[in-house]
């Protein structure tokens, strides 16, 4: 199996429509795959195998008045079939080295406290800050009108 490691870039996103199961967490809309990739500061890297997109790492460059820059790492998917294989960990280091070289002083990246998967990966990838933060996050729905 050759799997092949790739940023995308703009121009990129026909690399995207051929994407395996569990990748990503709906389908991809080409439009919106244009607009991320032409956004300054949002990173993806993808894996390939025989043409098809297996994984995915996305990535958005946080910048703060009072704190250092960050790499905020916001999707990590492989296909069920190629999991456990390494593939997420190179994604990982390259989305990490993309990140030094924006200048980004450190990168983080949550998940669900069930998904064991996940934790033994971010746990095992580089070296974190400490154990696991908690945290509470609220979703809103900025599709509707304001209530007055």
């Amino acid at each position: 199996m050759n799997v092949e490691i790739r940023r995308l870039h703009p121009g990129n996103d026909a690399l995207v429509m051929q994407v395996a199961e569990e990748v990503f967490d709906e389908p991809v809309w080409p439009d919106r795959l244009t607009a991320y990739l032409a956004s300054p500061g949002h990173f993806m890297i993808v894996a390939i195998c025989d043409d098809i997109v297996i994984g995915q790492c996305a990535a958005v460059i946080h910048r703060h008045p009072d704190k250092v820059t960050e790499l905020y790492i916001d999707e990590v998917g492989v296909a069920p079939a190629y999991r456990r294989q390494g593939i997420a960990r190179k994604m990982l280091d390259a989305m990490f080295t993309i990140g030094r070289e924006h200048g980004c002083g450190e990168a983080w990246v949550g998940t669900e406290p069930d998904n064991k998967p996940a934790r033994t990966l971010y746990e095992t990838s580089g070296e974190p800050h400490g154990p696991a933060e908690t945290f509470v996050m609220y979703v809103y729905d900025l599709s509707r009108p304001a209530a007055l």
